[in-house]
């Protein structure tokens, strides 16, 4: 795949980065990615992998933009309140970066058709808010062998990681979280959540994408990153995979 004079020109500072270059350009253009959820996650993270130049964006969200989504979810405005969430990113993505191309999935990923809709793509960046989705998600990556960048956010933490469980040595999603954790599973509309910090982990989010398409530095796969917007420091921690996981035992 050769660049245009345009791609060149946008991607310039990609190209000159030696752990990058042309070659790695050429594969972020020719990546097919899945983000789950066009939110406070989904936002930064989606807006960072199309500036990159992701040839192709596929994005999961069954939810309309609420005049409470704004504070974080930067993606979307105001003019966009009552729309789908999916047809609000698709403009605003096309407005960023023309060589994208967005598949819009209208919808709530589940069980059913979560190895259906990931077999298509190339990697998958998970930011939904249900453990019943981040479930479906991960099991499915997971037999389909397919990356998947995961993170979450509290009221002023956040977290990151790879989980590339059917590879021998490297951890599951059900390796970090076996089951849905007793007690009521609260929201961001019960505790809430401090805006900036969804853009911070996002955006390392994309970077662990981005890492994945080009292969430079160090994975998270088999690591977490946590950051505290309190005290402002970040950790990370080893994450070993579970010999007794029943979803990736034996791969």
């Amino acid at each position: 795949m050769d660049l245009t004079d345009e791609q060149l020109d946008r991607y310039a500072r990609h190209i000159v980065l030696r752990d990058v270059g042309g070659a790695g350009q050429v594969k972020i253009l020719q990546a097919r990615v899945l983000v789950i959820g066009a939110g406070g996650l989904g936002s930064p993270c989606l807006q960072y992998l199309a500036a990159a130049g992701v040839g192709t964006l596929g994005i999961v969200d069954d939810d309309v933009v609420d005049l409470s989504n704004l504070q974080r979810q930067v993606l979307h405005g105001t003019p966009d309140i009552g729309r789908l969430k999916t047809e609000s990113a698709q403009e605003a993505i096309a407005r960023l970066n023309p060589d994208v191309k967005v598949v819009a999935h209208a919808l709530r990923l589940t069980t059913e058709n979560a190895a259906e809709i990931i077999s298509g793509y190339d990697i998958v960046a998970d930011g939904s808010d249900s453990f019943e989705t981040r479930f479906a998600v991960a099991d499915a990556c997971l037999q389909l062998k397919k990356p998947l960048v995961s993170a979450a956010v509290g009221p002023f933490e956040g977290q990151v990681s790879v989980f590339k469980g059917y590879e021998e040595t490297l951890p599951c999603y059900r390796c970090f979280v076996p089951e849905t954790p007793g007690g009521q599973q609260r929201t961001c509309a019960d505790v809430g959540v401090l805006g900036a910090l969804t853009g911070v982990i996002g955006s390392l989010q994309a970077l662990e994408v981005l890492r994945e398409i080009v292969g430079f530095g160090q994975t998270l796969a088999g690591r977490l990153l946590i950051y505290d917007g309190l005290s402002n420091r970040i950790r990370t921690l080893s994450l070993p995979k579970d010999p007794g996981c029943p979803a990736c035992r034996g791969r």
